[in-house]
């Protein structure tokens, strides 16, 4: 059975192609990705190469936004999954190109959709975000809270939504979307937290602490994103055409707690404190009881112990040089 897999350099698609070529042999994984630059390029392809190593395994060097391409790789393919984990990523990147969120976000959303009802996939699971929730005041939040986006990423993750929900409608179309919460863990994203701090741990430069360390996140290991998704998907339930879960340990912590254990643990870091940045949430933290419920999914893994994976892998594969 073929599975395609969008966005499939990045973090989140590398490491679920990774789970499925592992531990579901019946699948062959079809993958997209056009290496953009937001981050290390050489990092994206280190990524493939790993996937390479498995005979399942297919790459494409596809731009989601060239709606001709995309509607030329579909033709005569039949999906049976679909996950698109393609997106510009980043909140404060949105300062400077708002209109390549909405590109890549929205438009190559539609078309994915739009290319694959020649042969609709049984199952089509999106990547949304938390960010579309952003300062609450009650936690911890559930799926029907009130939308409250404090940048354009998180509205173009709110538009993915509205988007998904018409097409299931319209089209017949049975869609997930998972509103992931600070996935972190080995092969994670280097302008995201922890990755950032590790780089200047091994480099010795100045670290800049935003809003002195007080920022709490619902940090969530990528191991369990993938298992719990792998779940997901492998087994029969009920739902609506279009469901929305948290994807999420529902375990916040603040970013000062996690400095002070690796500060502990391996030694000390160059940091500068600055001020909040007014694009950032203060604090995220998930109700996971949707997902939790329907995977069976209880055992998340200890936020050190997947401090230390990261820091090994980290070490491992000199991912400072990247």
């Amino acid at each position: 059975m073929k599975v395609l897999i969008t966005g499939v350099a990045g973090f989140i698609g590398f490491s679920l192609a990774h789970e499925f070529l592992k531990k579901n042999k019946k699948f062959e994984i079809y993958g997209l990705d056009n290496f953009d630059n937001y981050y290390s390029v050489n990092l994206k392809k280190k990524r493939i190469s790993e996937l390479t190593k498995f005979k399942k395994f297919k790459f494409f060097n596809l731009d989601i936004t060239n709606r001709k391409k995309i509607n030329n790789f579909f033709k005569k393919k039949k999906f049976y999954m679909i996950f698109h984990f393609a997106a510009q990523a980043g909140v404060r990147y949105t300062r400077f190109y708002p209109k390549k969120y909405i590109f890549t976000n929205i438009f190559g959303l539609i078309n994915i959709l739009d290319a694959c009802l020649q042969s609709p996939p049984k199952i089509f699971v999106y990547a949304s975000s938390s960010s579309i929730y952003g300062d609450q005041k009650t936690f911890p939040v559930k799926e029907s809270k009130k939308h409250s986006p404090k940048n354009i990423y998180a509205t173009t993750k709110i538009l993915n939504e509205s988007i998904a929900e018409f097409y299931s409608r319209y089209f017949n179309i049975k869609l997930i979307g998972l509103r992931f919460f600070t996935v972190y863990g080995e092969w994670g994203r280097p302008d995201m937290f922890l990755l950032k701090m590790l780089k200047c741990f091994y480099t010795k430069k100045v670290f800049y602490l935003n809003n002195l360390g007080n920022h709490l996140r619902d940090f969530t290991y990528i191991g369990d994103v993938t298992k719990i998704i792998r779940r997901l998907v492998t087994i029969n339930f009920r739902y609506d055409k279009h469901k929305i879960f948290n994807l999420c340990s529902s375990k916040p912590i603040s970013l000062k707690t996690i400095i002070n254990f690796i500060i502990k643990r391996y030694g000390q870091i160059n940091i500068k404190k600055i001020k909040r940045d007014n694009l950032d949430v203060l604090k995220t933290h998930g109700n996971n009881s949707s997902i939790t419920q329907i995977t069976k999914y209880k055992k998340f893994m200890n936020i050190e112990l997947g401090i230390q994976n990261t820091f090994e892998w980290y070490r491992k594969y000199k991912i400072y040089k990247y």
